[in-house]
Parts: structure tokens; sequence; C-alpha cells
């Protein structure tokens, strides 16, 4: 018999059967070729399944060490983040108390300038001649010659007082009234007390609102009382009557 020119197909049949009476055989026909790659995926899953069977443990070992990896950094989050919650309450707290701080130093920096500025007002007050030149009553007329001054007839025993706070930068002889002091109150305003009685102040001495700078002495009972504004006579009286 002669060969054939082909090889022959090879066909393998596969027969599935069921326990049940009523059920047939059933015929699945394969080639040789699916039925070999069949079998080698077979071969590829039992492989992989025993792979896995045998490095289950290393695998889950490293999956655990993962997960404890991974728990360990959560638990460093948390925990930084609580860190991060307490440094930022402990600042809100901080900069409350700074803010609280800083009203307290603003209060206390207001109620200071208004204490320095009553303190300026009320030098300024004594520093300028609104007060009587006198510590007790006495009659006035206005000189109608000359520079404006006031001339006063005083008691005996009357004090010539000054009227505001100063300097006393000169104590000089008179013509008219005897001796003449004059006090700068370093604002502009010099004030002139004429009168024939010993000055009580030298030149250079500070005194105070109210300072006794002569006393009235008998045959000496005139005063005459002058005022200059920046250099310049003016009214002794417009000032004192601003004053009442």
């Amino acid at each position: 018999m002669l060969r054939d020119k082909h090889k022959r197909k090879i066909s393998h049949v596969v027969l599935v059967t069921s326990d049940d009476v009523d059920s047939g055989v059933k015929q699945f026909k394969i080639s040789s070729r699916a039925l070999w790659i069949l079998i080698g995926i077979l071969c590829v899953l039992i492989g992989f399944l025993l792979g896995y069977i045998g490095y289950e443990e290393t695998i889950w070992a490293a999956v655990d060490a993962r997960s404890d990896a991974q728990q360990r950094q959560i638990e460093t989050l948390l925990e930084e983040n609580g860190k991060i919650k307490e440094e930022k309450l402990q600042a809100e707290t901080e900069l409350v108390s700074l803010n609280e701080t800083v009203q307290i130093l603003g209060d206390t920096v207001n109620q200071k300038t208004k204490e320095l500025d009553e303190l300026h007002a009320k030098l300024d007050k004594q520093s300028t001649p609104t007060e009587f030149p006198l510590n007790g009553s006495a009659t006035m007329e206005e000189g109608s010659e000359g520079d404006p001054i006031c001339i006063f007839t005083v008691s005996v025993g009357t004090m010539v007082v000054a009227t505001a706070s100063g300097t006393v930068t000169g104590v000089n002889d008179d013509v008219e009234y005897g001796h003449n002091i004059w006090i700068d109150h370093g604002n502009g305003y010099v004030t002139i007390y004429r009168n024939a009685g010993e000055a009580l102040v030298e030149q250079g001495d500070s005194v105070v609102v109210g300072a006794a700078l002569f006393e009235i002495e008998k045959g000496h009972e005139k005063l005459g009382y002058q005022m200059m504004k920046d250099g310049t006579y003016i009214d002794p009286m417009e000032l004192l009557s601003i004053s009442g």
C-alpha cells in the first residue's frame, strides 16, 4: 500500500458522560495542537498554584510587612498631625495672650498720653501769666503814656507775686519805681514787676506761680505791672481778663 502524500490529521475525541440515566454521551473533537495548548495552560496553572503554595508564607509575610509599614506610616502621620494641632492650639493661645497684652499696652499708652497731655496743659497754664500779681486787694489804673502798664495801689504788707512760673532774668534798679524784676516764662511771655521794696529773688532763680517777689512797704504802695509777648509789650489786663 502506498504511503499518503500528506500527513494525516489526528483529532482527539473527548467524551463527556453524566450519571443521569436520561442523559446521553457528549462528544467534543479537539485537535492535537489545541490539546497540547490546553495541556500547557493546565501545566502553567498547576505550576502557579504549586509556586503560590510554596511561596505563600513569603508572600503573606511580605504583605504583612507592607501592612505594618503602612500602619507605622499612618501612626507617624497621625502623631505628626496631633503635634501640628497641638502647636496650632498653642500658637492660637499665644496669639490671644499677645493680643490681650497689646490691648493692655495700648490702653496704658493711651492713659499715659492722656496724662502727659494733661501735664503739658497744666504746665502751659502755670507758665501763662494769667494770675493776679498780688496776694491781696488793690485799686488799679492804667498808664496813659508809653508802653502798656497797670499801676496798682496796694496796702502795706501785701506781697507782690509771680503771675506764672518761670525764670528770673533780671533784678534791676528802676528810675521811677526803685526796682524791677523780670521773669521769662519760657513760652514767649515775659512779665515785669516794678516796686521800690527790696527784691526777694535773684537773677537766675526759678519761681512758681504765686512766688513772693516784693513786700509792699510804707511809702512804696505803688506796683507797676507790665507784660511782653515775643518781645512786644501787650496790655496785661487783656490776659488777666481772659482768665477771669
